[in-house]
């Protein structure tokens, strides 16, 4: 058997040629459950609103790994600049193109022929493993994995391990793995002045002027510090609307969005505070509306992490390195529930974009070390 026509490989182009995008599932989920009842594993499906997830289960006893991840994917954008179908997945060379072939379709074939092997070799293995798979990671992640923690949690169903096949390399396969993520917190401020005509400010109350004062001010802080595993806090403005149009108007209102990116030196709570601080301070007349997309995580140390840096330096010859960077992920649901949680997968370079793909040999060592994982966790 050719690395182009391995299992790993013909499995990642089935799902890729179905036409998940999110929230749609398109039968991968399916198609995924079938091959794991191969093996042992019980499956049944979660549907919440719109999105279909998959909890599926070989074995009863502790400890627990899961695998975790997705099966949607983002629209292609425009078709006339792809080189090859993005539904029709296409090897040329070492490279395997398609929508999803690195985000994470080619993950999650990884973890099915990983387990595949080691349950051949290891039918007897201790503890369970666990498929938590969603429609609905690209989307609003609402009805996705956060539901379905919330159903294992309200039955005592515990995930020690969780491993999630996000892409997290950067130059070459496994050179860095997601030991956690920094928070997200969001927010849409409304600055409401006083509209009126340019040659008489004193009838006025121009609120560009008072909210971009405070802007600049927050803008301007140290939030903290951060630690070794993380940066220190980042505040970014994403958008500054305001404007009726015309120059000889000064406009009634802002709305200003605007990001923190956190580590665990600080909290939602405290952010929010400061921020409300410097408002009150420049007297300004507003309405804010927050929203927190996950809080921060970490697993500095333990079972899985050795796992992890003993399986990629078997499989690739070479150390990882452990990295918080980068946006959110499904971890921020799993990991308040105590459980180890890391990001392995192939190389981000091409997620999301036009032409996205993934190497063939980087796929298959990527089902080598998710099976050398299942062996230094759970082989007898």
């Amino acid at each position: 058997m050719t690395l182009e026509n391995s299992n790993t490989i013909e499995l990642t182009k089935t799902l890729v040629s179905k036409v998940s995008v999110t929230p749609e599932d398109d039968g991968c989920q399916e198609l995924l459950s079938k091959r794991l009842a191969n093996i042992g594993f019980e499956s049944e499906t979660l549907v919440f609103e719109d999105v279909t997830n998959l909890w599926a289960r070989r074995g009863t006893d502790g400890p627990l790994l899961a695998f975790a991840g997705h099966t949607d994917v983002v629209p292609t954008g425009p078709l006339e600049k792809w080189r090859y179908d993005p539904f029709k997945p296409t090897i040329d060379g070492n490279l395997l193109y398609g929508r999803g072939t690195a985000d994470m379709k080619g993950s999650l074939a990884a973890f099915v022929t990983a387990c595949e092997r080691f349950v051949r070799e290891h039918p007897d293995h201790k503890g369970s493993i666990a498929y938590l798979i969603t429609s609905d990671e690209e989307g609003p992640a609402t009805n996705g994995t956060v539901k379905v923690i919330e159903t294992l949690e309200s039955r005592q169903e515990k995930i020690d391990w969780c491993l999630i096949g996000e892409p997290s390399s950067t130059q070459k396969l496994g050179d860095v793995v997601k030991n956690g993520r920094r928070g997200s917190l969001n927010a849409k401020l409304h600055v409401i002045g006083k509209q009126g005509h340019v040659a008489y400010p004193h009838l006025a109350d121009n609120p560009i002027h008072t909210a971009s004062a405070a802007m600049a001010e927050l803008a301007a802080m140290h939030w903290d510090n951060g630690n070794e595993f993380f940066p220190e806090t980042s505040f970014q403005i994403t958008n500054f609307h305001s404007g009726t149009g015309a120059t000889n108007v000064i406009p009634g209102h802002v709305d200003v969005l605007f990001n923190f990116r956190f580590s665990t030196e600080t909290t939602a709570d405290e952010l929010k505070q400061k921020v409300e601080t410097v408002l009150k301070a420049h007297q300004l007349h507003y309405e804010i509306e927050w929203k927190l997309s996950g809080e921060p995580f970490l697993t500095p140390e333990g079972e899985l992490v050795e796992a992890a840096q003993h399986a990629i330096k078997k499989v690739m010859g070479y150390e990882t390195e452990l990295s918080t960077s980068g946006g959110t992920s499904d971890g921020r649901f799993i990991a308040p529930t105590g459980a180890q949680v890391l990001e392995l997968g192939p190389l981000n370079a091409s997620i999301h974009q036009v032409n996205e793909h993934v190497s063939v040999s980087d796929l298959n060592n990527l089902s080598r070390i998710y099976e050398q994982i299942l062996v230094r966790l759970l082989a007898r």
